[in-house]
C-alpha cells in the first residue's frame, strides 16, 4: 500500500490553516477532482485522497489527534467509517450547486452502498463511542498503571431484555418498512442511478412496533448504568494520548455491538522532573567550589537516587546527561535520558570568614570586587 500524504499537503493548506481556509481549499479541489466534472482516470482517487483530507481537517478533535499522533498513529485508532463520520460535506457541495449529498456520491465509489448507507447501518447496529478523561503521574506514565473509572454508559435492560417489550408482549414488524427500519428513495441523473436512504418515518428506524413499551426503559430497550472499568496505562504514555477500549463505550437499540470508549490521557505537572520527549529534565543546584573543583552528587530519578559526577571546570547552565534514567519508549525499545542542567546559586548572605577566603581568592585571581565601604565624615 503507497504510503499517504500529509493531510495538509494533500489539500495544499499549511498547518495553521483556520477551518474556513481547509474549507475553501476542499471547495476548491473538489470543483477540480469531481468524478462528474473531470473524466480523467486519476480523478477519482484523488477525490477520495482530499475528501479523506478535509473530512479529518474540518473536524477539531481528529486534527488534534492526526496532528499529534500523525498518519501511524491517527490510522491505528481511526477506521475509515470514524474518519468520515459527522463530516459536513452537503453545505460544500451545495455551495458547488450540486444537489446531492455526500452519501450519493459514494454510492457511485462504492458500486451503489453510498457511504451515508453504510454510515447509517453503523449507527444502528453499533452503539455510541463514549470519551474520558484521566489525569495520571508522571511515574504512573513512566512504570505504566492499571487505573479504575466509572463510565456512565447504556446497556441492554435487564427487565426486557433490550427488546423494548413490556415482560410478556413482543415487537411487532413495522408494516412500513417491513422491518428493515429504512426506506428507500431511488433516482437517477444522467446515467447515474443515486440511492438515498433515510431512517423509516413509520418506526423511526426500529423496524418494529412496540404496542406496550417496558416500564424500565420506556421502550428503548436500553438502561443507564455507571460501570467500572479497567484502563490499563502503557509505559511511555504521554500527555495527550488517547486510548481506545473497543466495546466499552454505549450498546446501541435492538442488539448490535457496543461502542468504545475513548480515554483521553493527561499527565500531571511534577514537581522536579519536565518531560521532553522521551528525555526528563532536572534542574540541580550545586556551589561554585563543586562546579570549579569537581564533585559527586546525588540526583532523584524516577527509579531512586543516582550518582553524577560534576567534572572541574562545569559552566552554570551547562547540561550533564544520566543516559537511560528517562522514560520508557512508548513505541519501541529502551528509555530516554535525564538531562540535568547546573545551577550554580550566588549566595546572599556570607560570614566574615567566607568572605574573607572570597576577597583572597578574588586577589590570587586578579578580579576585580567591591571595595569595602569607607564612613564618609564630610569637611567641617
Amino acid at each position: 500500500m503507497a504510503e499517504k500524504r500529509d493531510y495538509y499537503e494533500v489539500l495544499g493548506v499549511p498547518r495553521t490553516a483556520s477551518k474556513d481556509e481547509i474549507k475553501d481549499a476542499y471547495r476548491k479541489l473538489a470543483m477540480q477532482y469531481h468524478p462528474d466534472r473531470n473524466k480523467a482516470p486519476e480523478a477519482e482517487e484523488r477525490f477520495k485522497e482530499i475528501s479523506e483530507a478535509y473530512a479529518v481537517l474540518s473536524d477539531d478533535d481528529k486534527r488534534q489527534q492526526y496532528d499529534t499522533l500523525g498518519h501511524t498513529g491517527f490510522d491505528q485508532r481511526y477506521t475509515r467509517e470514524d474518519i468520515f463520520r459527522g463530516a459536513d460535506f452537503d453545505t460544500v457541495f451545495r455551495d458547488l450547486g450540486m444537489d446531492f449529498g455526500f452519501s450519493d456520491l459514494f454510492s457511485i465509489f462504492f458500486g451503489g452502498r453510498g457511504f451515508g448507507e453504510q454510515e447509517y447501518e453503523q449507527r444502528q447496529l453499533r452503539g455510541q463511542d463514549l470519551g474520558y478523561e484521566l489525569e495520571i503521574t508522571l511515574e504512573d506514565a513512566a512504570r505504566g498503571a492499571e487505573k479504575e473509572i466509572i463510565v456512565p454508559r447504556t446497556e441492554v435492560c435487564d427487565v426486557c431484555n433490550g427488546s423494548g417489550a413490556a415482560p410478556g408482549t413482543a415487537p411487532r414488524e413495522c408494516p412500513k418498512c417491513k422491518g428493515a427500519g429504512r426506506v428507500r428513495i431511488v433516482r437517477k441523473s444522467g446515467f447515474a442511478t443515486f440511492v438515498q436512504e433515510s431512517p423509516c418515518p413509520t418506526c423511526h428506524g426500529a423496524g418494529v412496533i412496540i404496542d406496550t413499551p417496558c416500564k424500565k426503559c420506556k421502550g428503548s430497550g436500553l438502561m443507564k448504568v455507571e460501570r467500572k472499568i479497567t484502563v490499563k496505562i502503557p509505559p511511555g504514555i504521554d500527555d495527550g494520548y488517547q486510548l481506545r477500549l473497543h466495546g466499552e463505550g454505549g450498546m446501541p437499540q435492538r442488539g448490535g455491538t457496543p461502542g468504545d470508549l475513548y480515554v483521553l490521557i493527561h499527565v500531571a505537572t511534577h514537581e522536579l522532573f519536565r518531560r521532553e520527549s522521551d528525555d526528563l529534565l532536572y534542574d540541580l543546584d550545586v556551589s561554585y567550589p563543586q562546579a570549579a573543583l569537581g564533585a559527586e552528587v546525588t540526583v532523584p530519578t524516577l527509579d531512586g537516587k543516582s550518582t553524577l559526577s560534576i567534572p572541574p571546570g562545569t559552566q552554570a547552565g551547562e547540561t550533564l546527561r544520566l543516559r537511560g534514567k528517562g522514560m520508557p519508549r512508548l513505541r519501541g525499545s529502551g528509555r530516554g535520558d535525564l538531562l540535568v542542567r547546573v545551577i550554580v546559586p550566588v549566595p546572599q548572605k556570607l560570614t566574615s570568614r567566607q568572605k574573607e577566603l572570597l576577597e583572597q581568592l578574588a586577589s590570587e585571581m586578579k578580579t576585580d570586587v567591591k571595595p569595602k565601604s569607607h564612613r564618609f565624615f564630610g569637611v567641617f
